[in-house]
């Protein structure tokens, strides 16, 4: 499956004091396109609710390679890079390129899913969940772990 891809719009409230995309906003756009990407599969806000299930992170990193402007285009490219077989543990990587197709920024985040009652890690996961992480787009170096 290929990997899931939008053009992002820099706001004005996503630029620093040095007139570019300030880091948070990189994990923020990240965010967004994951919730988006799960909602598209079928896993939405509501169901997660519904399943006291949500994900949780235990590493975000980004790698800044150039600068994103206030007037840059910029396609935000998600894939899985690495998961577990049942979907309980996942590597997901958000790669930002700018027109010309040069790499701007690369976000992974290492995550898992958390029973929102009980505050522990959920494994095995639903069938529900596993079957929206198998449908999630996985990446050319895509391994399961």
């Amino acid at each position: 499956m290929h990997a899931f891809s939008t053009i992002i719009s820099i706001r004005w409230a996503d630029i620093d004091a040095n007139f570019h995309l300030r880091h948070s906003a990189y994990y923020d756009f990240g965010a967004q396109h994951r919730v988006d990407i799960l909602a598209q599969h079928g896993l939405t806000l509501a169901t997660m609710r519904e399943l006291y299930i949500g994900p949780v992170l235990f590493r975000e990193e980004c790698l800044f390679k150039k600068e994103i402007h206030l007037t840059d285009k910029i396609t935000l490219t998600t894939c899985m890079a690495k998961m577990r077989a049942d979907g309980s543990r996942f590597t997901i990587q958000h790669l930002f390129t700018n027109e010309a197709g040069q790499r701007c920024a690369l976000l992974t985040i290492d995550g898992a899913w958390i029973d929102t009652k009980l505050r522990k890690l959920v494994h095995p996961v639903p069938d529900t969940i596993t079957e929206v992480m198998k449908q999630f787009p996985r990446g050319e170096r895509f391994e399961e772990v």
